[in-house]
């Protein structure tokens, strides 16, 4: 897995793990779990982490693109194995856990906002056969205020007492995949397939073929929305590409981020377009020699994105590509990637400006391969990343000063850190495998802003 260096690959495992698991008495809605909350001191930077799970059961948190806190900032949700295809909910400061699905889900979890809401696609019974993009999907909206309540009291329903289905995708639009809630609570928008997607593109438009030894790549693709109130449907947007990482800005109403996927290096990553189509651009507009990943928006203004730098000055020859066959833990260095990722050139943590188009980097490893999966604070204090050593580094984006607050989490763990921040800007979240007697099983923890970094009085960072 480590050879994988883009988390579609990620968004890939959880779209083939997630398809519909049939709910029975063991895998009931409001079902409960009791706490395995454990604090374990870094061994190497002395930080306090809050393990909020701790056995072996396969967790995973929420892709960085999306929300991980619900609105009223007291539960996590999270997948895991503890339910086959079910998605769960950690209270942060009991640790007590609630299943939160019946019935499976597919792809990404969005936990709304302003609401105590979270939304899902999932697979029709009786559809699993059918070939994925001729599958119809139904979107569900789950009443989590509701469904902790009865849990709590022990005064559980039935599943349609909290589960509430959106609308239907029809069968030929192909959708699936990456799904993104609006900051309005009303539309969500989703990924469709390549027929949809040339429909609606203007004639003699130039399709991409697959770029980078991944095959990845080829388009068509597009958007497509529902309305989560009413389930009509409309088309978005279609490109020339594969759209990957579909993801909303919180704070404003509207505005979309995607990317070309590729499994790797694209010749354009960042993307953004309005909910009515309109606008549509590159982020972030990159050279062939900038390996651009894994973008997330950050605050009301701004997206975070990491340009790598973990391949040799030199790189992309045959002698390249048989030392990365050889070393699992330095993944990405296939000649078939071209010349970027090098050091070349300007690499590090950017965040970009998406009223202005002004892109700064907040910082950068000294060595290694550099930050790799990026988030930041909604208060534009903190920017975090982690890197091919699992090591996750706290940057302050007034000073620049650069902390290491965690590591060893294991380079054999199933999955990356994935640091996200929490509305409130003093913790973050990741995906660990630093307790697991596997190496692989991972667990959900938090990671403190330190107290000291708390109390600097600099004004914030964003423009």
């Amino acid at each position: 897995m480590l050879q994988k260096i883009k988390c579609a690959f990620t968004i890939g495992i959880l779209i083939s793990a997630s398809v519909l698991f049939t709910a029975g008495a063991h895998a009931q809605i409001g079902n409960r779990f009791p706490s395995e909350k454990k604090m374990v001191k870094d061994p190497v930077t002395g930080t306090m982490l809050t393990f909020l799970t701790s056995t072996p059961h396969g967790d995973s948190k929420i892709y960085p693109t999306h929300p991980q806190w619900t609105s009223d900032g007291q539960w996590l949700i999270f997948r895991s194995g503890r339910v086959k295809g079910e998605a769960l909910a950690v209270h942060e400061k009991t640790g007590e856990m609630v299943q939160v699905t019946e019935g499976g889900y597919a792809g990404m979890l969005n936990i709304a906002q302003k609401s105590m809401k979270l939304y899902f696609m999932r697979n029709l019974p009786g559809n699993e056969e059918q070939p994925r993009q001729n599958r119809p999907l139904e979107i569900v909206e789950v009443d989590l205020a509701k469904l902790f309540a009865d849990s709590k009291a022990g005064k559980v329903k039935a599943a349609a007492t909290y589960q509430r289905v959106c609308g239907t995708t029809p069968p030929e639009m192909g959708a699936g995949g990456d799904m993104a809630l609006d900051a309005d609570e009303e539309w969500v928008y989703f990924r469709v397939g390549q027929e949809e997607a040339a429909r609606h593109l203007a004639q003699n438009t130039k399709i991409e073929t697959n770029f980078g030894p991944r095959n990845m790549g080829a388009g068509p693709s597009g958007l497509a929305a529902m309305n989560v109130k009413t389930g009509a449907l409309k088309h978005v947007v279609s490109v020339p590409f594969q759209v990957g990482h579909i993801q909303t800005n919180p704070w404003v109403p509207g505005e979309i981020i995607f990317c070309w996927e590729t499994g790797g290096k694209s010749p354009q990553r960042t993307w953004t377009v309005q909910a009515d189509g309109a606008g549509l651009r590159p982020l972030y507009p990159e050279s062939e020699y900038e390996w651009v990943t894994h973008e997330a928006v950050i605050t009301q203004d701004e997206v975070a994105f990491a340009i790598m730098g973990h391949r040799k000055v030199g790189t992309g020859s045959a002698a390249a590509t048989a030392s990365a066959a050889s070393d699992p833990t330095n993944p990405g260095q296939e000649a078939g990637w071209g010349p970027s990722g090098t050091r070349e050139k300007p690499t590090g943590l950017g965040i970009v400006n998406l009223r202005t188009r002004e892109m700064t980097i907040a910082g950068q490893t000294p060595s290694g391969s550099g930050l790799w999966h990026v988030h930041g604070s909604p208060d534009g204090k903190w920017a975090v990343g982690d890197d091919f050593s699992r090591s996750v580094y706290l940057i302050d984006r007034h000073t620049r000063e650069m902390l290491m607050l965690t590591t060893g989490h294991k380079t054999t763990a199933a999955d990356h850190p994935h640091p996200t921040f929490s509305r409130d800007g003093t913790k973050f979240q990741i995906q660990s495998a630093m307790l697991s007697e596997d190496n692989r099983s991972m667990n959900i923890c938090i990671v403190p802003v330190p107290d000291a970094w708390l109390k600097r009085t600099h004004k914030s960072a964003k423009k």
